[in-house]
């Protein structure tokens, strides 16, 4: 439902600045980051600066980067279906993929792929739909992207409220908000996720120990005690 929700609000957006749903739908199949595409409906109305789109490309999506790195041993042996799940990496997917247990009766590599996979299909369907009412919808679109904000805190409660441990969240709300103070709105993420990188590695061990039998992530070889 945030995906759809979210997708909208980016039809809407880009609609609102004169992009057909060609667009949306060529936007969310190809690009597939909520908020690259959200800073790209407004790059795409001034002029082309090469340089200049890398390097705001590179700030706004460098948190992927520790993303790939949390996920390095979950997506080992994935094979063919790897560098699609890659390309989807996008925040709830990691959310749900580094929160969700493992049903059974399905494999590592299957429930991945489908997870990463549904939600690209949301995005598609909710951008889609919402350039289409754009269309035949006349509102003032201002602060309409306040919609990924409300959606990245939905996903801290919930995981607050259901974690077995909640360590790893605090740790997050607590280096963001001293970072927040200290480097100032535009420059706290990349010091922020180090800060939370380093401090969840060196206490990988002590957390993990704090976790109850039965509640922990899945071994590397999950799928091979799962029938295919």
């Amino acid at each position: 439902m945030g995906y759809l929700f979210m997708g909208i609000a980016f039809g809407f957006l880009l609609q609102s600045k004169g992009f057909g749903v060609a667009w949306a739908g060529f936007m969310s199949v190809t690009i597939f980051a909520g908020a690259m595409q959200f800073v790209t409906v407004t790059l795409l109305t001034q002029p082309f600066n090469p340089l200049s789109v890398f390097v705001l490309t590179l700030m706004v999506n460098a948190r992927h980067i520790f993303y790939g790195l949390s996920m390095t041993e979950k997506y080992r042996g994935t094979g063919k279906a790897k560098p699609y799940l890659i390309f989807g990496m996008t925040d709830e997917t990691f959310a749900l993929l580094s929160s969700t247990a493992l049903p059974e009766g399905v494999t590592r590599k299957g429930f991945y792929f489908s997870v990463t996979l549904l939600n690209h299909i949301y995005w598609i369907t909710g951008s889609v739909t919402g350039a289409l009412l754009g269309a035949k919808l006349l509102f003032d679109t201002h602060g309409i992207e306040f919609v990924m904000t409300a959606l990245f805190t939905a996903i801290v409660v919930e995981q607050l409220r259901s974690k077995v441990n909640r360590i790893p969240c605090l740790v997050g709300l607590a280096a963001s908000a001293a970072c927040l103070l200290v480097f100032g709105p535009e420059r706290f993420l990349l010091p922020a996720m180090a800060a939370i990188v380093a401090v969840l590695t060196l206490a990988r061990r002590p957390l993990e120990r704090g976790i109850p039998e039965g509640e922990a992530p899945e071994s590397e070889n999950a799928e091979e005690r799962l029938p295919e």
